[in-house]
């Protein structure tokens, strides 16, 4: 079990909801997105977002805020609304300043090999979310957890977002889920960049966010510890990620749908 401020993920515990914007676009509604999701999940719940998108599709894809204000809107959001909060980081440097805001460090899936930034984000003592690469075998980010514990740190999640299938298109192996277990860390399974077509969309990534659901069904009864969506509520309007994107209006239902099943998975 992994804790994080006062939510427990893993070792048995509710099944915990990782959730927000794909990327920060105003300090307004970065609180309300906030303060929705967090009455919405009514439950363990971390709160999502990037200060910078730093692996957009095209030069002029929208980053966010950056690093400075970014990271004082985070500050902002978990303290006013009350709730852990996780953030990309993309260098050492960025993962210490972070660290002194955030509860969460996330290592973005391109990013899952670099050594010095796993051994930076592991140093402050932080949770750190490793998402695997859509290029790794499942095993392979045993390697990943490995660079973390040389620092000591032991505080680690482990995310599945899909992989590499052909052009421009991602496929989930659900057993991925099983083996990433097997690192002994808390696994937590990301519905809705699993649904990405990589560059699909021009300059910027597609995908079929209808598709969303399905996943994340299956991955809970597959047997996860927290389901990440990226969410929005008007995904249309979105400046990042819009054809994944998950509905804000729609988010009570799944959840009601996938802790069913998370009920009996855990009594099984």
């Amino acid at each position: 079990m992994i804790r994080v401020r006062d939510v427990a993920v893993g070792g048995g515990a509710p099944l915990c909801v990782v959730a927000g914007p794909c990327v920060l676009e105003a300090e307004d509604h970065a609180l309300f997105l906030a303060e929705a999701l967090r009455d919405a999940v009514g439950g363990p719940f971390l709160f999502k977002a990037s200060y910078d998108k730093a692996n957009r599709t095209s030069v002029n894809g929208f980053r966010g805020p950056g690093l400075v204000e970014g990271l004082r809107i985070l500050e902002r959001v978990g303290r006013e609304v009350g709730v852990p909060v996780l953030t990309d980081v993309h260098s050492p440097d960025e993962a210490r300043a972070a660290a002194e805001v955030v509860d969460v460090l996330q290592i973005p899936a391109f990013l899952c090999r670099q050594t010095d930034l796993l051994v930076a984000a592991g140093a402050t003592g932080r949770v750190v979310n490793l998402k695997k690469g859509q290029f790794l075998a499942p095993d392979d980010m045993r390697h990943a957890v490995a660079k973390v514990e040389s620092t000591g740190n032991r505080r680690i999640l482990l995310t599945e977002r899909g992989t590499s299938f052909g052009h421009h298109d991602l496929v989930v192996d659900f057993r991925s889920l099983v083996i990433l277990r097997d690192t002994g860390y808390p696994v937590v399974f990301d519905a809705t960049h699993s649904v990405q077509r990589p560059g699909g969309g021009g300059g910027e990534s597609g995908g079929d966010r209808r598709f969303v659901p399905f996943l994340a069904r299956a991955a809970v009864a597959v047997g996860i510890d927290a389901l990440f969506l990226e969410v929005h509520e008007r995904p249309e309007a979105s400046p990042s990620d819009r054809a994944v994107i998950f509905p804000l209006s729609e988010l009570p239902g799944l959840l009601a749908q996938v802790r069913k099943l998370h009920g009996g998975v855990r009594g099984a």
